[in-house]
């Protein structure tokens, strides 16, 4: 077994070795699309469109990135995107006419900005399918966030947001995910989105690899510390899971493992007891962290009402050993 690299330049191989097949998408569909409801910035639960584009795939290989499964490997062609958003937009309003989602989130697996993820051409044509919408989220690596992100904010009728992966503040496991970015990067990329007024979303992992559980709390915590005092409006809490090939190989040398549900409840605790933007959990096949089967649900479901109320409640009692948290406002 080889172990992962230490040298950057080894790195990259090391992941892409150990990748399974590639989803086969087609470049005029969109590959996914659905309705969620979230907390908005001003306190009202609003809908929101969320549709996952067919582009090409990003080109920073993280470690613990499985989004690539669904890209391509070329650029599309000029018009295929806004295609995608346009008929993505009208399957959601066949399936769902009663619903008129306020918000839309246009991820791409990749970065928003990546001239050859979403050719800028098309930016117009895209600004213009979503002109009912009052904010428009999208996603980007901090290296791409610059003033191609201004001018499509400019062509806009709704606000602008832009989510960033942090991952975790932790300056020596940062590197070692191979992101290809530090934390002054990151706190960069930042200042320039709070002075052009754009809204920042940050996502960060909860138990990376490299860390044990103490430590995955430690740092969750700190990471959200770090994302608040870089101006994020909302910071979302996601498990880290395996699936990429990767993950399991660093599983199998006793390198990685999923977070306990204690961890994650622990810190979206923290997270919404600073009171510094809203804090979610991201809740996408939670069930992987089920190891109790008598307070799984309620566990859940209280998650799900935190990060619709944002304010603390007693996390449910279990037999079940709990790591020490905040669990009451």
């Amino acid at each position: 077994m080889t172990p992962y690299p230490e040298a950057t330049a080894e790195r990259e191989r090391w992941i892409l070795e150990r990748r399974p097949a590639r989803t086969a998408l087609d470049v005029r569909h969109a590959y996914a699309s659905l309705l969620e409801t979230e907390r908005s910035h001003s306190g009202e639960l609003v809908s929101v469109a969320t549709l996952f584009l067919t582009n090409r795939e990003c080109p920073w290989r993280c470690l613990m990135c499985d989004l690539w499964k669904n890209t391509l490997t070329e650029t599309v062609p000029p018009g295929a995107i806004p295609n995608q958003i346009a008929e993505a937009l009208a399957g959601l309003r066949q399936a769902h006419p009663e619903i008129v989602p306020r918000q839309i989130k246009l991820y791409n697996s990749g970065s928003f900005f990546d001239p050859r993820a979403i050719p800028p051409e098309d930016h117009p044509a895209i600004a213009k399918l979503v002109s009912e919408f009052e904010r428009v989220i999208v996603e980007c690596h901090p290296a791409l966030v610059g003033e191609r992100a201004a001018r499509f904010r400019d062509q806009l009728s709704g606000h602008l947001e832009i989510a960033m992966g942090l991952e975790t503040a932790h300056p020596e496991i940062l590197p070692r995910l191979n992101k290809r970015m530090t934390l002054d990067q990151f706190a960069a990329a930042a200042d320039f989105l709070r002075r052009e007024a754009i809204a920042l979303r940050v996502f960060v992992l909860v138990k990376p690899p490299f860390l044990d559980e103490a430590q995955a709390l430690v740092w969750a915590k700190r990471s959200v510390d770090f994302a608040a005092e870089s101006g994020a409006e909302v910071t979302v809490l996601i498990p880290t899971r395996g699936g990429n090939g990767a993950m399991e190989a660093l599983a199998a040398e006793g390198l990685f493992a999923p977070p306990r549900l204690e961890t994650l409840e622990a810190a979206l605790d923290h997270g919404i007891a600073l009171g510094r933007g809203r804090v979610f959990a991201d809740l996408w096949e939670l069930e992987r962290l089920k190891r109790c089967a008598a307070c799984f649900s309620r566990r859940r479901e209280r998650l799900a009402r935190l990060n619709v109320t944002q304010r603390l409640e007693p996390r449910p009692s279990c037999h079940c050993v709990q790591l020490a948290g905040p669990t009451a406002g």
